[in-house]
């Protein structure tokens, strides 16, 4: 599986990025990883309450028609399940002389 690393939520909105939800409460993330696969970007982000739980958020970055980058929940299983496998190995690479 073949991964590109990006930067382009880092030049666009730095290390945190502000997210709402859907009653309009204001989360700070930060941004840990991002990066393409298979011709989509991907962005793993980490709140403070995130970390305590040693958990990260992955989403699917897109452009609007203006251009601003959007984060999208990622809904199909199989791709969550693969970008997040993406993200661990980039992470924890796998050692082979253990």
């Amino acid at each position: 599986m073949s991964t590109t690393l990006s930067d382009v939520l880092r030049k666009a909105y730095g290390d945190d990025i502000i997210l709402f939800d859907e009653q309009n409460e204001s989360t700070v993330y930060h941004l840990l990883k991002e990066f393409v696969y298979d011709n989509r970007m991907y962005a793993v982000l980490q709140s403070d309450e995130l970390k305590k739980e040693d958990e990260v958020a992955v989403f699917r970055v897109t452009q609007n028609a203006d251009g601003e980058y959007e984060l999208e929940t990622i809904e199909d299983d199989d791709e969550y399940e693969t970008v997040s496998e993406l993200y661990d190995e980039m992470v924890f690479p796998e050692q082979d002389d253990l």
